[in-house]
């Protein structure tokens, strides 16, 4: 074969001479787990015919982007079988997901659990059938011709140009580059029995989804995710490399399940979400109260001890505020509505006095600037560090409120801090040290980090600006020796920002602490401080929420400890459960000495039988049992049982007072 009928490739990072013409599946004939092929970074089907001097990768079926292939075809697979069981239905959009995919239908009537294990019933045999996915380049006209039957599809052609904004999903069907249909084809008569328009790639058959997929739930849907739309129904699912990987996700989700903060709030009493309020806004028990409590003097007492000095902010202001910080401008419709007052009205009920608009805040950072500037600053007082648990209120779509950890009010752990140009890394470093360090505390220790960058579409400021605050923040997250990940367009308006992601005991990532460096902010609020050469200089502004807001990161504690707190952070630190009542005397005795050292202590005496009331002190989650009976208070000592079942008998009273202290003190389990 001569050199002209070769041509090079780069394959998996290796110089490669193969035939011209040669496809993906061809190169990767001999790796049955490659699924899809990376040519120069953007995924091609397997039967796509590789060009001269590209750059090749083979991508497995069980890495990010092989799994999203394997879930978006099974989307494709199970739109099919919806089909089959609903002629009338008509398709919507059904994009991968984390962790699954979905699909959006037209229907007459809402899809049942019996309809959801009628269609795997369904989608297995179509899956048996080992069609082929097949891509086809089709133009504008042929593609309204093939899905003439469909409206939704025709009208994704028409957002074809804007693909990117026309709403969720849109650019998993159409958008830039060629227009495409799926076939999904018959292998036997080579005839397409399904097809759908969709910019791909896939898998090249469904023989590869195997049986590792399920649907999992359906729901209402607003077409493009816009509530003025058509409400569609949405059918999710999850697909997986084995079996094996299926069975393990449905118990990662099973125990998920278990640890729902807002099915354990109910059952431990620790807050709830009364309709008589309105949606997002949470009222903390006794119970929860306590570990809020706990929870908030302890970061208290740490920002102290690091030199945070405390404000405290009102929940309202003048408008005028967020037209000066730019919240009006780019965050508005994430406020809650303007509440106009002070209009004073003649008897003809003309304006006397103009009133004026007054908002809910969203943010704190606006207030404390005017904190900072409520008299002159000397360089001698930086850096300034200024922290309030403050209440602020934001607007959320009904549609994403979710429990504790997405509210419509809140209390952020709130800090600014003004330093010089030249203190920032220093304390950009030492701030996301102190984040750290407290997070752990809290029991979170398995961490990466976020840089979200510029919106070149939502930003006020200087470019310079920017690329310097960009650039710090890029170096002190390096240093740090975590995981840094880039986030594209995803800082605030005012500035760039390094988000703390951290891992809780399922190995699911929650945003915690969020450090945001600000020059913007000073200037639009004429901050200014003297310098040691007598100039008026601006502050940098250094934003930083710890938890993020106290609501949410107590949502996500009760997932992580499944509602088992450690004992620093339990509502109830101990319970002492008499053998029998004539010992009720001597274990309130033993109560007593632990209340005296501070520890949160109780008697049970209720009419339950003694092993009711282990039982009830286990689903209680309580951290630590004291149990007396007559030997021990012969000896003067208890029964010592954890949460885990084990028990230590015969324990001296005064040894089981300072092993729980101990443990509270040392922030124990």
């Amino acid at each position: 074969m001569s050199d002209a009928q070769q041509i090079t490739l780069i394959v998996d990072g290796e110089e490669t001479k193969v035939t011209e013409g040669t496809t993906g599946a061809e190169l990767f004939f001999e790796r049955r787990d490659v699924v899809v092929a990376s040519v120069d970074g953007e995924l091609k089907d397997l039967d796509q015919v590789l060009p001269e001097g590209a750059q090749v990768d083979g991508i497995t079926i069980d890495s990010p982007d092989g799994l999203n292939v394997l879930r978006h075809s099974t989307a494709h697979v199970m739109a099919q079988a919806v089909q089959q069981l609903r002629p009338d239905a008509k398709l919507g959009i059904g994009p991968y997901i984390t962790d699954g995919f979905y699909f959006d239908f037209d229907v007459a009537e809402p899809f049942t659990p019996e309809d959801l294990r009628q269609l795997e019933k369904m989608m297995q045999k179509i899956i048996n059938q080992n069609q082929k996915f097949v891509r086809r380049v089709v133009t504008e006209g042929e593609a309204r011709e093939a899905m003439k039957g469909e409206p939704y599809k025709l009208e994704l052609l028409g957002k074809k140009n804007d693909a990117a904004d026309a709403g969720e999903g849109v650019n998993v069907e159409v958008g830039a580059g060629d227009i495409t249909i799926y076939d999904n084809v018959d292998r036997k008569s080579g005839e397409s029995v399904w097809c759908d328009l969709c910019r791909g790639p896939h898998l090249p058959n469904t023989k590869l989804i195997s049986n590792a997929f399920a649907l999992t739930r359906s729901s209402a849907a607003y077409w493009l995710g816009n509530q003025n739309n058509q409400q569609l129904q949405r059918i999710y699912g999850t697909a997986w490399p084995t079996k094996d990987a299926l069975k393990a996700y449905q118990e990662r989700i099973a125990e998920a399940e278990r640890r729902d903060h807002r099915k354990l709030g109910a059952e431990l009493d620790l807050f709830s979400f009364p309709d008589e309020l309105g949606s997002g806004l949470p009222v903390f028990h006794p119970k929860g109260g306590i570990i809020r409590k706990a929870m908030e003097d302890y970061s208290r007492q740490r920002h102290v001890d690091a030199g945070y000095e405390f404000v405290y902010t009102p929940h309202i202001t003048k408008g005028h505020l967020y037209e000066v910080s730019g919240h009006l401008d780019w965050y508005k419709e994430g406020m809650f509505p303007a509440m106009h007052i002070d209009a004073e009205l003649n008897d003809d009920g003309t304006v006397r006095k103009p009133g004026q608009d007054y908002y809910l805040k969203p943010m704190n950072c606006p207030m404390h600037n005017l904190i900072f500037r409520s008299r002159g600053r000397s360089y001698r007082e930086l850096p300034l560090r200024l922290f309030e648990f403050g209440s602020v209120y934001r607007y959320e779509k009904s549609g994403v409120v979710h429990g504790l950890t997405r509210v419509r009010g809140m209390t952020q752990d709130d800090a600014h801090i003004y330093c010089t140009r030249e203190q920032m890394k220093d304390e950009l470093t030492t701030t996301l040290n102190f984040v750290l360090g407290l997070l752990k505390d809290y029991g979170l220790d398995d961490f990466y980090l976020e840089l979200s960058t510029k919106n070149e579409d939502k930003f006020v400021g200087e470019d310079a600006a920017w690329e310097e605050a960009t650039r710090t923040l890029a170096e002190v997250a390096e240093a740090s020796g975590l995981e840094l990940v880039p986030d594209p367009g995803g800082a605030a308006f005012y500035g760039p920002k390094i988000s703390v992601q951290a891992k809780d005991a399922l190995g699911r990532t929650w945003q915690m602490s969020t450090i945001q460096l600000d020059f913007n902010l000073p200037e639009r609020f004429e901050l200014e401080f003297q310098a040691a050469d007598g100039t008026r200089q601006r502050p940098v502004m250094i934003h930083r929420a710890l938890f993020g807001s106290v609501e949410r990161f107590m949502g996500v504690l009760t997932e992580h400890y499944a509602g088992a707190f450690p004992a620093w952070l339990s509502p109830v630190q101990v319970v002492g459960i008499p053998v029998a009542e004539a010992f009720n005397d001597y274990m309130f005795d033993v109560v007593g000495q632990l209340k005296a050292a501070g520890i949160r202590a109780e008697v049970d005496i209720s009419s339950d039988r003694f092993p009711k009331k282990i039982r009830t002190a286990s689903k209680d989650k309580i951290p630590f049992v004291l149990i007396a009976g007559g030997e021990d208070a012969e000896a003067g000592a208890v029964s010592f049982r954890f949460r885990d079942g084990s028990q230590d008998n015969g324990v001296p009273v005064a040894e089981a007072v300072r092993r729980i202290v101990d443990a509270v003190k040392n922030r124990e389990s």
